[in-house]
């Protein structure tokens, strides 16, 4: 059994498509865990990742159990490949659930201690925010700010005036709505020079990113430019 032949034969797989689609993903990833708000839905990247995982789990599942030498350690690189897009993929949604679900902890002892999401409300007000979200994603924040509501409504909220039973309330000129932090301080990289000048709100900076540059700077000054595919996050 020569092991350089096998692993050529697993790399013989790999096409640019299947390659490109694990930098696209991990680039998602490392973008969706830097920006403070919810990032749009990848949805043919994810369609495509998805659909590779279920094919290799079929075929991790078809050769279980073959005692051919060759066929079993070819099945723990396909299996090592595997893991590594389920991580990718798991980590992903993790980042963006945080956004507009729960955030669970070990250990809740104080009131203060339930750390739920702040920026559910946000999301179900806005439609910007609610096409960012994938068909799935919609169904839980909100079936999930609907049970939150019912909770509070039964604990403590029904006790209260109906005046004052609202948590979208914007009443007096403030809003109980918390929004995501847009001046949050990111790091960015040009992927190709911007050709426009960077303004950062408020103040009199004003810059310019050339390819391969790295700022930090806040997130509402680059947004648009990430959204562009100007800049990644870093």
């Amino acid at each position: 059994m020569n092991i350089d032949d096998i692993l050529a034969e697993v790399g013989g797989d790999e096409t640019p498509g299947k390659a490109g689609d694990l930098q696209e993903l991990t680039r998602c990833w490392v973008t969706e865990r830097s920006a403070p708000e919810i990032l749009p839905w990848p949805s043919a990247l994810m369609d495509r990742v998805l659909e590779r995982v279920r094919l290799q789990i079929e075929v991790v599942e078809d050769q279980f159990g073959n005692t051919d030498p060759k066929t079993n350690l070819r099945l723990v690189i396909i299996q090592t490949e595997l893991e590594r897009f389920k991580f990718l993929v798991r980590s992903f949604l993790r980042a963006r659930i945080s956004k507009v679900g729960p955030r669970p902890q070990l250990k809740r002892t104080t009131l203060n201690d339930f750390q739920l999401d702040k920026h559910a409300l946000y999301v179900l007000t806005d439609n910007t925010q609610m096409a960012r979200l994938s068909p799935s994603e919609v169904q839980y924040v909100s079936s999930h700010q609907s049970l939150l509501q019912a909770h509070y409504h039964s604990c403590f909220l029904s006790q209260l005036p109906s005046s004052l039973q609202r948590l979208d309330d914007t009443a007096g000129g403030m809003s109980m709505i918390d929004q995501p932090d847009f001046d949050k301080a990111v790091f960015v990289r040009a992927l190709r020079d911007v050709g426009e000048l960077v303004h950062i709100e408020g103040t009199d900076t004003v810059f310019e990113m050339k390819r391969g540059d790295i700022y930090v700077v806040r997130w509402s000054a680059v947004k648009e430019l990430v959204f562009t595919g100007d800049l990644e996050l870093l």
